[in-house]
Order: C-alpha cells, then structure tokens, then sequence
C-alpha cells in the first residue's frame, strides 16, 4: 500500500495562480528539500502524519469541489507524489501541483497542472531551478496550451529584474501564465505594480487571496 508523508488537508479558496478564487482541497505534503528565507509554510519541514493514498482519497472526497492543488513544502520530495496525482485524476479530479521547479516535473501525468515556483536570489535559494524543467514545460505546452504555470515570488528590484532576464533568457513570454507576487513587507504591492507597467511586462501580477481574506493565519487557509 502507497503511502504519502501529509502536513494537513484543508479545504479553502484557491488563494493563487490562475485558479485563484476557486473553492479548492488542498493536500499539502511534508517536508522539502529548499529552506527558503521567507517561507510561510516551515511547519512542513517536519511530518506531521502518514497515510495511505486510498486515505488521502477518502478524506478529500468528503468536500464539494473536484479542483485540488498538492503541495508542501516540496511535494516531489516524496517518491510516492506521482502516484498520488495518478490517483487524484483517476477519482475525476482537476489536479494543480505547487513545486519550487528544484525537482524535475519530467514524470508528472500531462492532465496535471504543475505550477513552478522559481526560486529568485533573494531567496535563499538561488541557482534551484532544475534546468531541465524548461524542456518539460514546452513539451507539455506543445501537447496542451496554458498547462503550466510560473511563479515569480519577490523579495526586491533585483528579484524582478533577475525574473525579468530568467523569462527572457528562455523565451517563455506569452507562451503560458507567469505570475508575479510580492514578499509582504519586502515589496509593496504598489511598488511591483509601477514596475510591471513601466516595462509593458505580460505577467499577471499576483496577491495571496487567502492571506487577504483570512489575515494572520498560516495554515488551514
């Protein structure tokens, strides 16, 4: 029996990415390979509990939406996160996967939506991403359109401009949805918005929806 190492289900609005506004299951794995300077969600570093998939199934089958996003932490940390997803699509589910794009996406199932959060220097965790990634993500764009998401979390100026060349150097402007959001308390919300308009830049710029509706908390939301 696959098991898989969980940090909490939850159920909540999709607070990110194209999909937010959604009401959405969240199951969010434990444990992760980056340790990121700003990361809101250090409690999964440590596994909170160990479930089968067919218990995971169970538990989110029990809400009234198909849209569920797996995250973490890393969730493709663990070795068991592609057969979870088999699983999830296989119950008719609409599946998202937030990874920090380390992690080759090479075995995710076409029908997942993987969105890649890449890691800018001010993170922490510059030089993370996994080159590769970018061979993935035009295959699965040439197979179906708007099947991936990237992610641009940002500490600074240099943070976006650092994002700016990262987007340019691979030629992905205007092939799939590419968010910008700001650190709170690093970036003003005013101040990334000025400089997407200035540079005419087509990215969307990004706020935690959930962070805004459910202010003070981190988990559950």
């Amino acid at each position: 029996m696959q098991q898989i190492n969980i940090s909490e289900i939850f159920y909540s609005i999709q607070g990110e990415s194209t999909y937010a506004g959604f009401p959405c299951v969240f199951i969010r794995l434990s444990g992760c390979n980056l340790r990121c300077n700003y990361c809101d969600a250090d409690y999964t570093w440590e596994v909170n509990d160990t479930l089968s998939i067919d218990a995971v199934l169970e538990k989110i089958n029990q809400y009234p939406t198909d849209l569920v996003e797996v995250t973490g932490g890393e969730p493709l940390f663990q070795d068991n996160c592609p057969a979870l997803l088999s699983a999830l699509l296989s119950h008719g589910k609409r599946v998202l996967l937030e990874t920090n794009g380390s992690l080759s996406i090479g075995k995710l199932p076409q029908e997942v939506t993987p969105i890649l959060d890449v890691k800018c220097p001010d993170s922490g965790s510059s030089d993370s991403f996994n080159s590769e990634n970018i061979h993935h993500i035009r295959h699965r764009l040439e197979k179906k359109s708007a099947s991936c998401e990237l992610k641009f979390v940002l500490s600074s100026k240099n943070d976006y401009l650092w994002a700016v060349q990262f987007i340019r150097r691979h030629q992905l402007s205007m092939l799939l949805p590419i968010l910008f959001s700001p650190v709170r308390d690093r970036v003003s919300p005013q101040s990334l918005a000025q400089w997407i308009m200035d540079d005419g830049l087509p990215v969307r710029l990004q706020l935690q929806l959930h962070s805004i509706i459910w202010p003070g908390f981190s988990r559950g939301v």
